[in-house]
């Protein structure tokens, strides 16, 4: 009996938020890459990528997410279909044509057009070298060189999201808990639903949530921005060194503060409604444990001579505890280390809390790999099997097989070979501006191909996302000391492209929830991610 349901729960979905929250049916014939799709698709990641970019070089970055769009597009969409005419254009000399107002705007449309505005939400990582060399060396880089810089290092991700897209799109225990919520969202907004005697229908919830959300989120952010962090010993005691170091919510541990601004008591979660429990209270643990334990025991035990820094701080010093003058120990004229002039400032310090920042996400990576290996490497095994013999999957993996053809793989390893070129061209021509060799290039995608399926792994099953930024600086600085462009580019390469693999990965298994044919997916990411470039 028990072995009976244990077979119908993965014939479903073997979890229980996906078969609560995803529906198993699908229409086919319901219209997705639609007029209405690219023009509020387009628009809303124009908007968004402008607007993140521009608000990111804040000291407090402002985050708008695509769900800003997802909610926002609904209405116009919907106001589209009642107001456009159903002509059809025709496309001279390819034979193409498309209707201005195929019918009703769908829920298809939607989730199309929320990939489109999701792609545009994150801002262009490789951007802040374009920034760091104009900004700090006074010298820009060659146009086309910025160009391909920012394309190839966030298009290289989709050869490694084509390689392991069997692993974390197909398989049911891949259940993704972010996209979950964008799925409730969608089902509130487009099911018709009979309100409950007493109670209300979904979208009556949720406009009510809305409503009150967005009314009081400008009490915080406009007319009392101090309730952001509260802190009762900063206002007693506040002549004490000591007290703000403990009682500061912004720059000290924030002991005895709190918050009444939903971003700031969310902020170490991004979610905290997407990520399960057993993923909140490890996060809480190891948050406590490092904030309340081990970096007052370090600092006020002077260790490494904290205490001639601040306790909460991301810059450098020196060993007297002033500004580090990184300027002295670069050449202005070749970009590189300068040993005369590091010698005479002294080594770099970081403040306690930096330090154990630093050290603990090479601890992170390492139990990334150890813990996918012990807790996963069995079901990766059974399903590298399960996926040669294409006997894989859940009720939405055979719905999508049946309805739908497949993105080729060549395709995604086309993209990765011309990224790769290109990549390399960047690196290697226009004066080498970027100090980067080519074989540091296909480090940096060797990285990021190992990575990117343990990190999936942990991102798809807790939503939580381990970075490659540290480590990847680590490794080109031991091998290719001296270069700060080399370092940071390198980077680049190694930890975006892996991160644009997992959000392509995220997109994928949205649209595979919601029934979207994969080719059109394809189509609207690469499309977006080739336009999201400043």
């Amino acid at each position: 009996m028990m072995e009976k349901e244990e077979e119908e729960l993965i014939n479903d979905n073997p979890i229980e938020q996906v078969r609560l929250t995803v529906p198993i049916t699908d229409d086919p014939t319901l219209p997705a890459l639609t007029f209405r799709t690219w023009t509020l698709g387009l628009t809303s990641c124009a908007l968004l990528a402008f607007l993140n970019q521009f608000f990111g070089y804040r000291q407090n970055a402002l985050y708008i997410s695509s769900v800003s769009a997802q909610i926002a597009v609904m209405p116009l969409g919907r106001l589209m279909a009642a107001w456009l005419p159903a002509t059809v254009i025709r496309v001279p000399f390819i034979g193409w044509s498309f209707s201005l107002n195929p019918g009703p705007f769908n829920l298809k449309e939607h989730v199309l057009i929320t990939i489109f505005a999701n792609s545009g939400s994150n801002s262009v990582y490789a951007v802040n070298i374009i920034t760091i060399v104009k900004a700090f060396y006074k010298v820009s880089l060659h146009p086309l060189a910025a160009m391909l810089l920012t394309q190839t290092t966030q298009m290289m991700g989709y050869g490694w999201a084509g390689v392991f897209r069997k692993f974390l799109v197909d398989s049911p225990y891949m259940w993704w808990p972010s996209n979950l919520v964008q799925v409730s969202l969608f089902r509130a907004l487009h099911e018709v639903e009979k309100r409950p005697k007493g109670g209300l229908t979904r979208l009556q919830f949720f406009l009510l949530v809305f409503i009150s959300s967005f009314s009081y989120y400008i009490i915080p952010n406009y007319f009392f921005p101090s309730i952001t962090a509260l802190s009762f010993i900063c206002w007693i005691w506040t002549s004490s060194v000591t007290a703000q170091q403990l009682g500061s919510g912004i720059y000290g541990l924030g002991l005895g503060s709190f918050a009444l601004d939903w971003s700031t008591v969310a902020g170490f979660l991004g979610s905290p409604l997407a990520t399960p429990g057993f993923a909140i209270i490890n996060v809480m643990l190891g948050f406590a444990f490092v904030l309340y334990v081990l970096i007052p025991i370090t600092y006020w035990t002077n260790t490494y001579n904290a205490k001639n820094f601040p306790i909460f701080s991301s810059h450098v010093f020196q060993a007297n505890g002033s500004a580090y003058d990184v300027n002295a120990v670069l050449d202005p004229k070749t970009f590189s280390f300068n040993q005369d002039g590091y010698d005479q400032v002294g080594q770099v310090n970081l403040s306690i809390f930096f330090v154990f920042t630093y050290g603990l996400s090479f601890a992170t990576l390492a139990a990334t790999l150890s813990h996918v290996a012990l807790f996963h490497g069995r079901s990766i095994w059974r399903q590298t099997k399960a996926a040669f013999s294409d006997q894989f999957g859940d009720v939405h993996t055979r719905i999508m097989k049946k309805n739908y053809d497949v993105v080729p793989q060549w395709w995604f390893y086309t993209i990765l070979a011309c990224m790769l070129a290109l990549a390399i061209f960047s690196v290697e021509g226009f004066g080498k501006q970027l100090q980067l060799p080519f074989w540091g290039v296909l480090l940096a995608g060797a990285l990021a191909l190992i990575f990117t399926l343990p990190i999936g792994i942990i991102t798809a099953t807790t939503n939580q996302q381990p970075g490659l930024n540290v480590i990847t600086e680590l490794i080109i600085g031991y091998m290719y000391p001296g270069r700060p462009l080399a370092n940071v580019t390198f980077k680049t390469y190694g930890y975006i492209s892996m991160t644009q693999a997992i959000m392509f990965l995220q997109d994928f298994k949205l649209g595979h929830y919601m029934k979207i044919p994969p080719k059109s997916m394809f189509i609207v990411q690469v499309k977006l991610t080739i336009s999201n470039f400043p």
